[in-house]
């Protein structure tokens, strides 16, 4: 079936951008389906599909006229995995992304490696009524997968995870990264325990980076932040976080790697309330993990990466020693690198002190990037080393 197209999308397609917009079609919306995108001439532009999610309505998988079929899927995951070779023969970790999105021309779906399984996402409701014929050439690729999960990311009435095909999981499973184990659950809502974008910042902990250093991890989930630093041989850890959960995983991640519990403190409490709480304690650190989600609400307050990252900045200056390092990391696609280095940075300025930016990450390369859709490198983690007159 053919989608005819403005002029302007078939230039963007043409050089490679792979996400329409609603504006772009000439044509009502068809999911559900394959589909030519043709320009006002009727010369095919693009193959690909049309399925409504958050950050757009469709998407582009090939400039090339083949027909989108299970030899067109077995070639795609054939050369995902020819770029994760490295990831395959490293000993040291287990976990990592096989198929990232529009990165590996899928844009739609992601694929994460735990081990022997993967947890497979879906983002809109086209690509998943595609998933027979998806999976078939998925599992041709990788016999190696014992079972594999999915996540429904779009708006459904269905179950959002499940075991798709194979075997279940133990629960928990572990895995490893860095030559540490982390326990994930595959099965556990949208979530499995571990954001596997942030594994080489994680692993810059885990080899010393707040060795002898007292670390504050903020919103830290399960702690996988805190047990790479503790680890690393920081001098204690307090991981804080709003959900109830939060207490028993990341006690449970430092069990698994026999860490010392007692150097470690878990908080479950809002992060802006446990500034006033350190402040009234009179409590400073020499490292502050921030690594929010993009949007939070509690009962007080909402926090958007976008409007409010500066105040947790300056908020943890206040209760940060000199010298100390502030690692601040995003994963708001709405804001770009240079957006958000100046809101950390104007965010320094206001409070007076001196600083200067020691390292940064993007995403790694298993995270695979197509320099045709740079907003796909999502990620943004810059360390900032603080000098308090």
């Amino acid at each position: 079936m053919e989608i005819k197209i403005t002029q302007q999308a078939a230039k963007r397609m043409q050089r490679g951008y792979p996400l329409l917009q609603k504006e772009d079609l000439l044509d009502r919306i068809k999911e559900n389906e394959w589909l030519d995108f043709i320009d006002k001439q009727g010369n095919l532009v693009a193959k690909g599909y049309l399925g409504v999610q958050n950050n757009g309505v469709g998407w582009s998988l090939t400039t090339e006229n083949r027909p989108l079929n299970h030899a067109f899927f077995v070639d795609l995951f054939f050369q995902a995995k020819e770029k994760r070779r490295a990831y395959y023969q490293d000993e040291q970790t287990n976990a990592f992304r096989l198929v990232n999105g529009a990165g590996d021309h899928l844009g739609g779906m992601t694929v994460d490696k735990y081990g022997d399984f993967v947890v497979v996402s879906w983002y809109n409701q086209t690509l998943y009524n595609k998933q027979e014929e998806i999976i078939s050439a998925f599992k041709e690729v990788f016999p190696e997968i014992k079972g594999i999960y999915e996540k429904l990311r779009f708006q459904t009435d269905q179950l959002q995870s499940r075991l798709l095909w194979g075997i279940c999981a133990p629960e928990p499973l572990y895995i490893k990264e860095n030559n540490l184990t982390y326990a994930v659950y595959l099965n556990e809502g949208l979530m499995t325990g571990i954001f596997l974008d942030q594994r080489e910042v994680r692993g810059l902990f885990a080899t010393g980076l707040a060795k002898n250093k007292s670390v504050l991890n903020m919103f830290s989930y399960t702690g996988a932040f805190s047990v790479a630093a503790a680890a690393g041989g920081a001098k204690s850890t307090t991981s804080v976080d709003l959900a109830k959960r939060s207490l028993k995983k990341t006690q449970e991640q430092f069990a698994i790697n026999q860490i010392d519990i007692e150097q470690q403190t878990v908080h479950v409490m809002d992060t802006f309330a446990y500034f006033k709480y350190a402040k009234k304690k009179n409590l400073a650190f020499d490292c502050i993990i921030l690594d929010p989600p993009s949007f939070a609400r509690n009962k007080k307050k909402v926090f958007r990466v976008a409007k409010d990252y500066g105040e947790l900045i300056e908020d943890s200056v206040a209760i940060l020693n000199n010298q100390g390092i502030i690692m601040a990391s995003s994963n708001a696609a709405n804001v770009s690198s240079k957006k958000f280095q100046s809101m950390i940075e104007t965010a320094l300025q206001n409070k007076k002190v001196a600083y200067k930016l020691i390292k940064k990450f993007h995403l790694p390369s298993d995270f695979a990037v197509d320099p045709a859709f740079p907003t796909g490198d999502y990620l943004k983690v810059y360390f900032y080393q603080i000098e308090k007159s």
